[in-house]
């Protein structure tokens, strides 16, 4: 897998279930904004209704940061549909949950495990502009936590904005940050 730091965006076309309706997601429908694509092996799983409820527990503080959520499994939309209606956890998602059915997406972003036609649980950041600046993958067994995910959302948001300065562990918004330069180099 090669580094996606700094990887644009390819074009795509696909679809997606929301809030009891079908609708088509492109490229340039998540320009202009922050998003999370968080890819998940598949739907009527065990581990992957518990990230996406938990997801959805922090979904109203991410669009606040001027931020999507996509979810993303190689089911089609309309087995998120079917998903939803039966399950009260998946049928309270709000975010866009779309369909991979061919791969195209989570083979763009290197989650895609062939062999198994389901994608390891990867989770990118990518700013208004299309482009990764953070993500993390996991082996299908290993749940990730919403509460991180905002976390990294902001620190990637602020060290956007403020280019001079860096975030260090465990950075949250209104703590003190660093910038970078000679007299900190080996005082920290």
């Amino acid at each position: 897998m090669s580094n996606l730091i700094g990887t644009e965006l390819t074009d795509f076309k696909v679809q997606a279930y929301q809030k009891g309706q079908f609708r088509e997601i492109r490229k340039q429908d998540v320009l202009g904004k922050w998003s999370v694509f968080f890819f998940y092996p598949a739907d009527f799983t065990f581990v992957c209704p518990t990230e996406l409820g938990d997801v959805q527990d922090f979904y109203k503080d991410f669009t606040e940061l001027n931020c999507e959520i996509y979810s993303v499994s190689e089911d089609t939309h309309f087995v998120h549909k079917a998903w939803a209606d039966s399950s009260d956890t998946i049928g309270k998602i709000e975010y866009p949950m779309i369909g991979d059915p061919t791969g195209a997406l989570a083979r763009f972003f290197g989650v895609l495990v062939e062999e198994a036609g389901q994608a390891l649980r990867g989770t990118f950041i990518v700013n208004p502009q299309g482009v990764i600046k953070a993500y993390e993958v996991h082996d299908m067994g290993i749940g990730r936590n919403a509460e991180e995910l905002l976390r990294k959302v902001q620190a990637a948001q602020f060290v956007e904005e403020h280019g001079d300065q860096v975030c260090p562990a465990k950075w949250k918004p209104g703590q003190a940050t660093l910038i970078p330069s000679l007299d900190l180099v080996g005082k920290l």
